[in-house]
């Protein structure tokens, strides 16, 4: 579809990825994701291959996202630039190999189609002066396949904004819609990125509706959805989830996993990225404390096993262990003895006894009384 002499006049800026080069992880907006990916607080279907549009519009724009309680001065000027009137447009040109790498001219099209015909309507906004703008069409308007390898489109300013003014915002690995083939998993996975580090207890129902689901019972989820969408994201991405459910509540549990190189659809898959470092600056943090642990209350290699596992790798679990410690240590200073007589099982005991005692005192312990993480 060619874009009309009268949508070209109101294009006032135009995006392009001008190099191959891909970055590690996107920004999502959260209005974005609940206005356009959670309809209604449900997730819409989106198509992979739209999915891979999606990602390679934020991964393109991503210079110019910002939160506006940091740079003022930079909505005023989106205003200026995009909200002044109504049906203000910006112009995005992605090459078509990146949404369909097999090289697909139907899987390319009907992506396309989807986000241009899904939501399609008048949307309103307001600018800073007060003024109502209005604009009409999908996510996306006017495709335009180019045969040449690219397809060209527009973004109206209303959907732009909820993609660069960012207040809220969760980042999620760019190559996600890449190594994962299904397009719920990876819904999935931007839905757990805004949850917060002590998860979340919804019941079965809610998460059917929610995800578009139909399964009878709380096991069917967590072994028909849940397990296969955690071995996704336990390999492919940098944060992935326990679950465990009782009667009809479902108990989801997010957590970082290690992400050192990056996908290997990347091209230069040995470079470690920035987000790493701090990785790994946090790892050698941890490993000094295990260390710790294990010189002074003589823990040997047959009883540290599962202790140093969730201390390691399930941030939730670390915090736990250290809040026990630190009644650990409280409680023998009022007695009067010394920390260190409690040595090896002695002492896991001792930290696995208080961490029940503080889960359970928890509203998660209230909902899964035996649901505290074991460490011996």
């Amino acid at each position: 579809m060619a874009i009309s002499e009268k949508d070209l006049r109101l294009i006032r800026k135009g995006f392009e990825d001008k190099t191959d080069k891909t970055i590690d992880k996107i920004r999502i907006g959260n209005h974005f994701v609940d206005d356009f990916i959670f309809d209604d607080s449900e997730a819409v279907d989106i198509p992979i291959n739209a999915l891979r549009v999606i990602f390679n519009i934020i991964s393109i724009i991503s210079n110019e996202q910002f939160r506006p309680q940091d740079r003022p001065k930079q909505l005023s000027l989106f205003d200026e630039e995009f909200e002044t009137e109504n049906n203000i447009f910006a112009s995005i040109k992605i090459r078509n190999s990146k949404i369909s790498p097999s090289g697909s001219t139907k899987q390319v099209i009907d992506a396309y189609e989807f986000l241009a015909k899904f939501k399609m309507g008048w949307y309103k906004s307001v600018n800073s002066k007060g003024k109502e703008i209005k604009t009409f069409g999908g996510l996306i308007s006017t495709p335009s396949y180019d045969k040449r390898g690219y397809t060209i489109f527009l973004v109206s300013s209303y959907w732009l904004k909820k993609l660069l003014v960012i207040p809220e915002y969760n980042y999620v690995l760019y190559h996600l819609v890449y190594n994962i083939r299904n397009n719920k998993h990876i819904i999935f996975a931007i839905w757990l990125s805004k949850l917060p580090e002590n998860g979340t207890v919804l019941k079965l129902s809610t998460l059917n509706k929610k995800f578009g689901l139909n399964y009878k019972t709380a096991n069917d989820f967590c072994f028909k959805f849940l397990k296969p969408a955690r071995l996704s994201l336990s390999k492919y991405n940098n944060q992935s989830f326990t679950y465990k459910y009782k009667r009809d509540l479902i108990f989801i549990l997010p957590y970082e996993i290690k992400m050192i190189t990056d996908n290997a659809t990347s091209e230069n898959p040995q470079k470690v990225s920035k987000s790493n470092e701090a990785y790994l600056k946090q790892e050698r943090k941890i490993t000094e404390r295990l260390s710790y642990f294990r010189k002074r209350y003589g823990l040997q290699e047959n009883e540290m096993t599962q202790f140093f596992h969730q201390y390691r790798n399930i941030p939730q679990t670390r915090a736990l262990i250290e809040k026990a410690f630190k009644e650990f240590i409280r409680n023998n200073r009022l007695q009067g003895i010394k920390s260190t007589i409690f040595q090896g099982k002695d002492f896991l005991n001792e930290i696995q006894r208080l961490i029940i005692q503080i889960y359970q005192c928890t509203k998660m312990g209230e909902l899964f009384p035996n649901g505290y993480p074991m460490i011996v």
